[in-house]
């Protein structure tokens, strides 16, 4: 039963593998047919019932046109104080942006110059490279430890080197991280608090995951951290309820960036779309008992998805994540070759192990390279699919490692 007294099915097990081929979208459009896309960041599920209501109605009212109001702030402030006890996020500062990573750019701009250092934790999220490279910041790596975690003693020294002689540097936080999954904990953000303060670091937090944090670990809002004042954050519904294609963003300023928010531009608010708006806000809202039933079932597909790799694909390296539905799979003892990556964007799959799959076993995965330092010979796999694709997914994989390639081919679409 969820925390608000209600029980609903497991969204994840609602949709075959012949409806969600009808889906128009990157994922399922991208490979052919015999391809299980298990990708690019979209759920296979369908939109939870108070945001298909929300929509409907202003569909059926005409209601279509441009933003306005500090609707989904509210929504998303009392979704912060019910989930994660955050009283902190007043909605006077906050702005509407068009999606996370616009968010980003726009808040990287506020406090950031041509020329900048822009420093993330690498492996990390492909575009965290190509939207800061092409608004002409410099991305300076601080990878993650041997367990998915910042290292501090690591992030310090990068501080330290990039603000020396007066430089001036951002800190792009990813939180939950995005490929691994981990939870950033209090103590950790607190110690990064820390850091930025000391060396007059400017804080950007992608906060794009966070309603997605599984049953062991609790999500910490980087701005709820003492220290946090100067930051900015971007939270949004779009990775929680599957709502990618309904562009919406909150940009959050801490007490001391609130003068920085203020600058930004009056047309960045313009770029949300209305509905995109209304369905974020009934998420936060309304859509509590749905995200529940949703966490549940990534859970268990989370236990699946170790079970099968123990199984099938033993020499593979997991550290089940904390959050998100991604799993980061270290699979360099598989001995799997393929073609270098050519850029970074959303779409680089044929690059190592990922080629491999994709080629010859007919599982579309991202590519480790694309994620940078740290990420040559993994992939990140999406478990937020059904069961029994998950599983053929990972049988399929087997079959490439057994270099065998003589798995049923008729029965690529019978699921």
């Amino acid at each position: 039963m969820s925390k608000y007294g209600t029980v609903l099915a497991n969204p994840l097990q609602e949709l075959t593998l012949p409806e969600l081929r009808k889906r128009t979208s990157m994922k399922w459009r991208t490979h052919s047919a015999d391809v299980l896309p298990l990708w690019v960041a979209e759920m296979d599920v369908r939109l939870a019932e108070p945001i298909h209501r929300a929509l409907n109605d202003a569909l059926t009212a005409g209601d279509t046109g441009y933003p306005a109001g500090i609707k989904l702030a509210e929504a998303l402030s009392g979704f912060a104080q019910d989930r994660w006890g955050w009283t902190g996020l007043d909605v006077k500062r906050t702005a509407i942006v068009p999606d996370v990573m616009m968010g980003v750019v726009e808040m990287l701009r506020l406090v950031s110059s041509d020329g900048d250092s822009v420093i993330v934790n690498s492996p990390v999220y492909p575009p965290f490279y190509s939207f800061v490279e092409h608004m002409s910041r410099v991305i300076v790596e601080s990878p993650l430890n041997s367990t998915n975690r910042i290292d501090l003693e690591a992030l310090e020294e990068t501080f330290q080197q990039v603000t020396a002689n007066s430089g001036r540097a951002v800190y792009l936080l990813c939180n939950p991280h995005n490929p691994t999954g981990t939870v950033h904990t209090q103590q950790e953000l607190s110690a990064v608090a820390t850091l930025a303060d000391r060396y007059g670091v400017r804080v950007v937090a992608d906060e794009i995951h966070a309603p997605i944090v599984l049953a062991e670990a609790k999500f910490t809002p980087y701005l709820s951290i003492p220290g946090s004042e100067s930051a900015l954050t971007i939270m949004s519904a779009s990775k929680g309820w599957n709502l990618a294609g309904l562009k919406a963003g909150l940009a959050i300023a801490g007490s001391a960036a609130a003068d920085d928010l203020a600058r930004l531009p009056e047309e960045v608010g313009h770029g949300p779309s209305h509905l995109g708006i209304i369905a974020h806000t009934a998420a936060f809202r309304e859509s509590g008992d749905w995200l529940d039933a949703l966490l549940a079932g990534l859970d268990a597909n989370r236990r699946l998805l170790g079970s099968l790799l123990v199984e099938h694909l033993p020499p593979v390296r997991f550290i089940p994540p904390q959050g998100t539905y991604l799993a980061w799979l270290d699979c360099r003892d598989l001995n799997l070759d393929g073609d270098e990556p050519e850029g970074r964007g959303l779409v680089t799959l044929s690059a190592g192990p990922s080629a491999a799959f994709l080629n010859k076993g007919r599982v579309a995965l991202s590519a480790g390279s694309a994620f940078g330092s740290g990420g040559d010979g993994h992939v990140r796999l999406n478990f937020a699919t059904n069961q029994d694709i998950l599983t053929t997914a990972i049988q399929r994989m087997e079959a490439v490692w057994n270099e065998s390639g003589r798995f049923d081919h008729t029965s690529l679409t019978s699921l």
